[in-house]
């Protein structure tokens, strides 16, 4: 251990900086670990692992328009494009740099709000949401007084620097003031966020997704650090991501069986390919309703949800490209019967 770690052990308690105190920590740990002290290196990973070194407090009667969120740990699989840019945001909060506030963009159902839990979790970090219900008021000038109250409940964090603020489809605040039938109320509205954002305490993270970016008011663009495109799926990128969520879901449907060929030529035949979130939604209703007596009953039952071959048509199937052991699994007739129906 040198003199700088325990300078930034002592700068990081100070600032009451978790994820780098932690950081610095397990850099320790390693060190005493390569130098040949393996006892004392795992009783630190043990010490850090059974305690949180702070935590945002926060009195929740004074949270008003700000819910706590569940984080879970469901696997998020994102083209690789995506993923560097998810690594590049991790990087810059880490380095404390004063990049904080991030934009999402894409279509719905392509791991916007996932992934903003997925950097909540990575960076151990707290994340709340906000209700638009209690946001937007239909009494004039009310909505600008709750964003104002709401800035105030996130700049209001004892320890900001374990917080992240999601502002999820934040469309219903932030739409182009030309577009909308009161310009003067919506003006207000998002001039109060212009402002939210110009003040908001630097350590908080701040990250907002929108669905309608097109229309998007560009004063609020520019108060972002970062804009993620989450719209760069290819259609291979969409059917590898479907084989990982079957997997994945495979482990609890323990009756069915995997035939990843089969599978990943029924999900080819959209088009397009659906979104991460409405595959996955598609693939466990394909499971959860299928026969439990047969092993491959949610391939057909995905099939028909695709195709419009809801009777298994078995020249229709051999034109789209499946083999005569595949049609036999899709529609439980034999090789052989198939086979002499493809003749006849």
């Amino acid at each position: 251990m040198k003199k700088k770690n325990i300078l930034n052990l002592i700068k990081y308690y100070s600032e009451k900086n978790d994820t780098g105190f932690r950081n610095e920590a397990y850099e320790i740990a390693k060190d005493f670990d390569e130098n040949g002290d393996p006892q004392l290196a795992e009783y630190i990973m043990a010490m850090l692992s059974s305690t949180n070194t702070f935590v945002p407090q926060i009195n929740s009667n004074e949270m008003r328009l700000l819910e706590k969120v569940t984080i879970t740990t469901d696997s998020l699989p994102l083209p690789e494009a995506i993923q560097q840019d998810i690594i590049g945001i991790i990087n810059a909060i880490g380095h404390n740099a004063g990049i904080n506030k991030f934009l999402f963009e894409g279509m719905p159902g392509t791991g916007k709000t996932e992934t903003a839990k997925h950097i909540a979790r990575i960076l151990e970090r707290e994340l709340y949401t906000i209700d638009f219900s209690l946001v937007i008021d239909s009494k004039l000038g009310q909505t600008q007084k709750n964003i104002v109250e709401l800035f105030n409940e996130i700049n209001s964090f004892n320890n900001p620097e374990m917080v992240i603020i999601l502002l999820d489809e934040i469309d219903a605040l932030a739409l182009d003031r030309t577009n909308s039938n009161d310009l003067r109320e919506m003006g207000r509205a998002t001039s109060a966020i212009l402002k939210g954002l110009d003040t908001l305490d630097e350590r908080v993270v701040l990250i907002a997704t929108t669905n309608l970016f097109e229309h998007f008011d560009r004063a609020l663009i520019r108060r972002f650090d970062s804009v993620i495109n989450f719209d760069r799926y290819t259609k291979e990128d969409l059917i590898d991501i479907s084989a990982i969520l079957l997997n994945e879901y495979l482990s609890k449907f323990k009756t069915a069986g995997k035939n990843a060929r089969l599978f990943k030529k029924i999900i080819s035949l959209m088009n397009p390919v659906l979104m991460p979130g409405e595959l996955k939604n598609l693939i466990k209703t394909s499971l959860a309703f299928s026969n439990p007596g047969e092993e491959f009953n949610y391939l057909k039952r995905l099939y028909q949800a695709i195709t419009n071959n809801t009777e298994l048509d078995i020249n229709v199937l051999t034109n789209q490209g499946f083999s005569v052991r595949e049609i036999e699994i899709l529609t439980g007739i034999s090789k052989s019967q198939v086979a002499r129906s493809l003749k006849e």
